[in-house]
């Protein structure tokens, strides 16, 4: 199972890539994409509350749907912005085994 979830992320992400240049009438992608970065990071925002309100009211079909729109809405920021999903997914692996508290206290402070 984690596999195929990794699977489609990847899919995914390639998709969202190949969008980039297709016009933005005929492409949702590629229209995010030609609004540049604050946009995409807004349409995040909007989906990671919506998903929020979802997990609150307990729905999980509602919290599935919700999920889905974030994680492309991350994919299409993550393109915006060029960091390649496998940089994510590195960093993920970095922190395998790691205590979150541990690892946030290492964090350079901004």
């Amino acid at each position: 199972m984690a596999d195929h979830g990794l699977d489609i992320l990847v899919e995914l992400a390639a998709a969202i890539a190949s969008r980039k240049g297709a016009s933005p009438e005929e492409s949702y992608t590629a229209k995010l994409l030609s609004q540049g970065v604050e946009k995409c990071a807004k349409k995040l925002g909007e989906e990671a509350v919506e998903a929020a309100l979802a997990a609150v009211l307990g729905d999980k079909k509602h919290i599935a749907a919700e999920s889905a729109d974030l994680l492309y809405h991350l994919l299409v920021l993550l393109e915006a912005t060029g960091v390649r999903l496998s940089d994510v997914m590195d960093e993920l692996q970095r922190r395998q085994g790691v205590s979150g508290i541990a690892e946030k206290a290492a964090r350079p402070k901004v």
